[in-house]
C-alpha cells in the first residue's frame, strides 16, 4: 500500500513515518511520497524514513499513491486537500480535525459518499489505551449519564483556533456519548472554557484549559453511568498516534470506515458552536 502524506509540518508525520517506514510495523503499507516541495522538513523526513519522493503540490500525488493521509495542522486546509483524492475513490484519513466548519466537513463527507471512497477522521487521543480502558469499563456500568473530558486548548491558536487542540477532548467525550447532538452551551471562566451539550441520553461536559507558557493540563476522561464511574488520565506515550493509524490502515484494506460519517460530523458541530460563542 503506497501512502502519500499532505501537511508534513505536523509532528504526527514523524510517528507515521517511524511506524511504517523505520520500524516496518504496517504490513505492506509504506509512506512513498510527501507533498510540500523540497523543504528542510521534508528532506529530514525522507532521510529518516527512506521516503522515495517529494512533490510540490498535493494534487501531484495522484497516480503515485494508493491512499492518502492529510495532516495539515490547520483544519481549514483539509477540504481542499482531501476532496480531490476522494473524488478518485482513494481511501483518505484526515488527521484531526476533519474541518474547521460544518460546511467543509459535510463537503468532505459528500465527496466520499458520492465516489465510494473510504474516509475517516478522529483525534489520536480517542484511541489511546487509557481511552479504550474507560470505554471498556464504562460498558459494564449501565447507560452513561454524564461524560466529562478535559484537556488543553487555545482559542487563539494560529492553527484553527479552538479546533486545533479542542478536538482531542471533544472527540474523546463524544466517543462515550453516542447519539444526536443537542445545543452546545459555552461558558468561560478565567483560563477555562466549559462547553456542555446533550448527546443521545447523556450530558457531555468538555473543559478546555488554556495552556501556560511552560505547561498544560493532561487529557482526562470520566464517564458517570447508572452503576458506577469510570475515569482515567489519558496518557500519551511515544507511540500514541499508532492506534489511530492502524484504524486507517484497516479501513484502507477493507474499505470499511471505523466510524460512521455522522460521528465525524458531531465533533465539528460541537466545536463550531464553541468557536462562534467565543467570537470566532
Amino acid at each position: 500500500m503506497r501512502i502519500g502524506i499532505i501537511g508534513t509540518e505536523n509532528s504526527h508525520v514523524d510517528h507515521i513515518v517511524d511506524h511504517l517506514n523505520v520500524r516496518d510495523r504496517g504490513g505492506d503499507a509504506r509512506v512513498v511520497a510527501l507533498s510540500g516541495g523540497a523543504s528542510e522538513r521534508n528532506e529530514l523526513l525522507c532521510s529518516k524514513g527512506s521516503v522515495e519522493r517529494v512533490v510540490d503540490e498535493p494534487a501531484d500525488l495522484l497516480g503515485l499513491v494508493d491512499a492518502v493521509i492529510v495532516t495539515d495542522r490547520h483544519g481549514g486546509l483539509h477540504r481542499a486537500h482531501a476532496v480531490p483524492f476522494l473524488e478518485q475513490g482513494l481511501p483518505v484519513y484526515v488527521d484531526k480535525p476533519l474541518a474547521c466548519t460544518v460546511e467543509d466537513a459535510e463537503a468532505i463527507i459528500a465527496a466520499a459518499r458520492d465516489h465510494g471512497a473510504p474516509l475517516t477522521s478522529y483525534s489520536a487521543v480517542r484511541w489511546v489505551p487509557d481511552a479504550d480502558a474507560v470505554a471498556a469499563e464504562a460498558a459494564g456500568l449501565g447507560a452513561p449519564q454524564v461524560v466529562v473530558a478535559s484537556g488543553p486548548a487555545d482559542p487563539e491558536s494560529p492553527h484553527g483556533g479552538v479546533f486545533f487542540y479542542g478536538i482531542h477532548p471533544v472527540d474523546t467525550a463524544l466517543r462515550y456519548a453516542p447519539g444526536p447532538l443537542g445545543e452546545v452551551r459555552v461558558e468561560r471562566a478565567g483560563a477555562t472554557v466549559t462547553a456542555t451539550a446533550l448527546a443521545g441520553g447523556a450530558r457531555v461536559v468538555v473543559n478546555l484549559v488554556l495552556p501556560t507558557g511552560t505547561a498544560q493540563i493532561p487529557f482526562h476522561a470520566m464517564v458517570v453511568a447508572r452503576e458506577g464511574i469510570s475515569q482515567r488520565t489519558l496518557t500519551l506515550d511515544e507511540h500514541y498516534v499508532v492506534p489511530g493509524l492502524e484504524k486507517f490502515l484497516e479501513m484502507a484494506r477493507t474499505g470499511k470506515p471505523p466510524l460512521a460519517y455522522e460521528d465525524l460530523l458531531r465533533p465539528v458541530r460541537f466545536l463550531e458552536e464553541v468557536a462562534h460563542a467565543l467570537g470566532g
